[in-house]
């Protein structure tokens, strides 16, 4: 039988519904809501634990024109935080994007919207990461963001471990809204344009909301911005990047393909104390009419700088629908439908491929460099080479992809319960497609061989010759998920001041992933970029169970329980413990204890082989020959797969805070943090593996050693382990002031703080005899684990006029070490956001605002080849925006 859910199932639910018997709800009751973090529902919004809500009015006021634009200012968004900038022709994952809290990755905040799962990205991020993608989500269909900034595995399951982004969709329109937004860069490139519909209607019986989005944003090349044009970041006081696969290239031998006679040929660039003679093994091409670039010559190897060729933020078009809605069936039961679809197109561009001794040449090939050259010693030698297929044009790719999401359920009460079922579908498919710039390797090898490619005289080739080679590609990607369920609660009992409520439910969860490039990729015949294929499925069902105390008249006790069975790697049993206690009405003092775990993702578990091209600094060959080559980042093949043998990760959190509310117009919340995650799992990841491991011919491949000299590295073998554990623990601060004036207006004051105290992690490490332990390292202030980050605003309204201010900031860290170990200090970053509206138009409204106002460069990081960390900092700079509003909506 095929897995999966199927709508018998919603059926019997609804069958279930309709024995049930409604009641009214008594006049003048106060209305309860689901709050993100609990099943039960609840007459105001403060629960036990730390939730922030961005509304719709804050994210506009951020100047984003995307979500992911809005989410990653958030303080408490940290480390494994991405967008579609640094997408390149290399990346597994172009034109996604996702938030990461507390620096724990994205694989470890659960994203919902309506409380309600999503599927995962077909592509997985970096290989490793497996994502919900915001860009799916417009902003403009969104009520607000809730962001739960605390573990809660009980009462959502896998990957809620370091909080939860609970995306609530508009329900409140009566009428129509039409907005258009227009905005530019001052440094060019990254233009964008946003047109917007929105329509429904609200009636005592239900209400109807649609949402048409239009979203387009223009490409941004490296080469826009004058500090990140060039790999050579030397200017800057970065390191040179410059590639080592150069055009036309460089020549490198290989001992295994040398008589002795040829090896001893070569010359000598020094001796060992034990006596052995250490020879050139890389030759600039030099030779024939097709040089290298005399500026391009570094150590004897012929460089190429890909920086401005490459898409820094690539083009994006995106065409959004979301229906929203709810209808009374009967007295007392409502059915409730949510549909979504998208259709995304994405451009990315990256430099010609990188070939890394993939291909060779015969010594007896006529194209032979040095074929006229019998005198010099590699005359007749079997070559390969370092070159990239600039002959054939800079990588180009499309992404197309679509999504659709459809929710169906009823909700209703039966006595003094209320009860809810729903079944979910979500597919998101994408199809990326390479169709310019690749090569494939068995035919651009047939072409050396047989002398219709010269790849040393690129001049003397034909358009015949190289169209022989050059082929497309393309890879294939789904994501789907099914899931029914179902909650119900009420109260219990009377106890005390108050009642017992309880909360039950059920989830039944189907998912499948299928990533898949075509046959080229998988006998690995293009080389210089990067693609995965994993093909897996899973189904789990979670029972879990949640009840709220009043043991006291001010002390609120929340227990939930969830247990989870998986098909592929077992079962697991979370609680959680919060609290909610009020000493003084102006107090609130509140506390949470509970466990998480993230089940390995699909791709982690069935990744097929895959190989990517990381820069890597070969610190131990470095402190043999000190060639630039193996002291600076060099690019080599690394290969990467899956491991079935991973375990989920767990984790321990808790939180304690206190909110103070001093005056109708100022409170203040402090929040004390705290994870201890075991079992993660990770990539070991290419630097680690050749620090920890470099000699270990199963994990890094090299050339033969000459003497006591390391051989250069061929290949590194990496995969997913669980290793080791994290802990962190930090402080969450939250001020709020509100102004009234008489003669100058309304002032809303905010400050958001997020310090991390400690962030320290389990690696791997080596000593000088290559034994390998497990050593703790404290990332705090490290590489893309900035201390803090805070933002503070002030909103402004005063008559026809609506104005705001917002500063941003991200603390220093430390870039990744260099050859040397030394560790250069990236600087501070603050940006600052504005926008001014004015309402005085019966239904217009018009905006006029700027994101990063003083045109901010994103400051400089030596380890990153174009000098920045696309990742914690952006290229953006100034952009403008102009906004146009109009709103016929009864409800707002």
């Amino acid at each position: 039988m095929k897995k999966g859910i199927t709508l018998t199932a919603l059926a019997v639910s609804t069958v279930l519904a309709g024995s049930l018997q409604a009641a009214k709800a008594e006049e003048g009751e106060v209305e309860r809501i689901e709050v993100t973090g609990s099943h039960i529902k609840r007459s105001d919004m403060e629960g036990p634990s730390p939730v922030q809500s961005i509304s719709a009015a804050d994210l506009a006021a951020t100047g984003s024109t995307d979500l992911i634009g809005a989410l990653q200012k958030l303080p408490v968004a940290g480390t494994g935080t991405f967008s579609t900038q640094g997408n390149s022709s290399d990346d597994t994952a172009n034109g996604g994007s996702s938030v990461a809290l507390r620096g724990l990755g994205a694989s470890s905040t659960l994203v919902l919207i309506n409380g309600r799962r999503v599927a995962v990205s077909p592509f997985a991020k970096d290989i490793e990461t497996s994502f919900v993608d915001l860009n799916t989500i417009p902003v403009s269909a969104v009520k607000r963001v809730d962001v739960l900034k605390d573990g809660a595995s009980a009462t959502y399951g896998s990957d809620a471990v370091a909080g939860v982004i609970n995306i609530i969709l508009r329900n409140d329109i009566d009428g129509f809204e039409v907005a258009a937004k227009i905005s530019d860069t001052s440094d060019g490139g990254g233009e964008e344009q946003n047109f917007t519909l929105l329509w429904g209607n609200s009636t005592s019986k239900g209400h109807h909301n649609f949402t048409l989005d239009y979203f387009k944003r223009g490409d941004i090349f490296y080469s826009d911005r004058d500090y990140t044009a060039t790999a050579d970041q030397t200017f800057r006081g970065g390191n040179n990047s410059l590639s080592s696969s150069g055009f036309p290239g460089s020549i490198e031998v290989v001992r295994s393909m040398l008589t002795d006679e040829q090896w001893e040929r070569l010359p000598v660039v020094r001796t060992e104390d034990d006596g052995t003679q250490v020879r050139q093994t890389l030759f600039a091409d030099e030779w024939g009419n097709d040089v290298c670039p005399a500026d391009m010559i570094i150590n004897e190897v012929c460089r190429y700088d890909y920086a401005p060729h490459m898409s820094l933020v690539p083009s994006t078009e995106r065409v959004t629908f979301n229906y929203n809605g709810v209808q009374e069936i009967m007295d007392g039961v409502e059915g409730f439908a949510e549909f979504s679809a998208q259709h995304a197109s994405t451009f990315i561009q990256g430099a010609g491929s990188p070939s890394f001794t993939e291909l060779n040449m015969a010594g007896d090939n006529p194209n032979h460099p040095l074929a006229d050259q019998p005198g010099h010693y590699l005359h007749g030698v079997d070559i390969s080479m370092r070159r990239r297929t600039v002959d054939i044009g800079n990588r180009k790719k499309d992404v197309d992809s679509e999504y659709y999401r459809a929710v169906m359920g009823m909700r209703g009460q039966w006595q003094d319960w209320e009860w809810e079922f729903a079944y979910s579908a979500i597919r998101s498919s994408a199809v990326e497609k390479g169709f310019d710039g690749f090569p494939n390797k068995l035919r651009a090898q047939q072409a050396i061989d047989t002398g219709l490619w010269n790849p040393f005289e690129p001049s003397t080739n034909t358009q015949a010759g190289l169209d022989f080679f050059e082929t497309t590609t393309t890879r294939y990607g789904s994501s789907t998920m099914q899931s029914l369920d179902g909650t119900i609660s009420g109260e219990l009992f009377e106890f005390g001041d108050g009642y017992v409520s309880a909360a039950f439910g059920f989830e039944h969860r189907y998912e499948k992933i299928e990533d898949n490039p075509d046959s080229q990729y998988i006998r690995g015949e293009i080389f210089g970029t990067e693609a995965t294929q994993a093909n897996g499925d899973r189904d789990n069902t979670a029972i879990f169970a949640e009840f709220s105390a009043p043991l006291l008249e001010n002390l609120e006790l929340q227990l939930a329980l969830r247990h989870e069975d998986y098909s592929d790697f077992g079962n697991t049993t979370d609680p959680k413990v919060a609290f909610r206690w009020t000493p003084i009405d102006s107090v609130v003092v509140r506390g949470s204890w509970g466990t998480a775990f993230r089940a390995p993702s699909l791709v982690q578990l069935h990744l097929g082989r895959t190989d990517e091209s990381p820069s890597v600094i070969d610190k131990e060959r470095c402190k043999q020959t000190g060639d630039d080559a193996d002291c600076s980042p060099t690019e080599y093949t690394a290969i990467v797969a899956g491991n079935k043998q991973l375990q989920p990760e767990e984790s321990e959190n808790f939180n304690l805070g206190v909110i103070w509310q001093a005056t109708d117009t100022f409170s203040i919340g402090v929040d004390y943090w705290n994870y201890d995650q075991e079992d993660l799992i990770k990539k070991i990841g290419a630097q680690k593996l050749v620090d920890c491991c470099g000699t270990d011919p199963n994990l890094v491949v090299r050339a033969p050693n000459q003497g006591s000299t390391l051989g250069q590295i061929l290949t590194i073998n990496d995969t997913f382990v669980n290793i080791g554990g994290r802990e962190t623990d930090g402080l969450d601060l939250d001020i709020e002031y509100l102004l009234n004036t008489s003669d100058m207006g309304e002032f809303r004051f905010n400050y958001n703080l997020t310090y991390t105290l400690n962030f320290e992690e389990q690696s791997l490490e080596s000593d000088d005899a290559g034994n390998t332990s497990t050593v703790v390292e404290d990332l705090n202030g490290e590489y893309q684990h900035p201390k803090y980050r805070w933002t503070a605003g002030v909103d402004w309204s005063m008559d026809d006029f609506v104005a705001n201010l917002s500063f941003n900031y991200v603390d220093k860290n430390l870039d990744l070490a260099d050859s040397n170990g030394n560790k250069y200090e990236i600087d501070s970053w603050t940006t600052v956001d504005t926008s001014v509206s004015y309402v005085g138009y019966d239904k217009l409204t018009v905006t006029l605002g700027a994101s990063n106002l003083l045109n901010e460069e994103a400051p400089l990081a030596p380890s990153e080849s174009m000098g920045i960390d696309n990742k914690t900092h952006s290229a953006l700079g100034r952009q403008a925006y102009l906004k146009f509003g109009y709103n016929t909506n009864l409800l707002n």
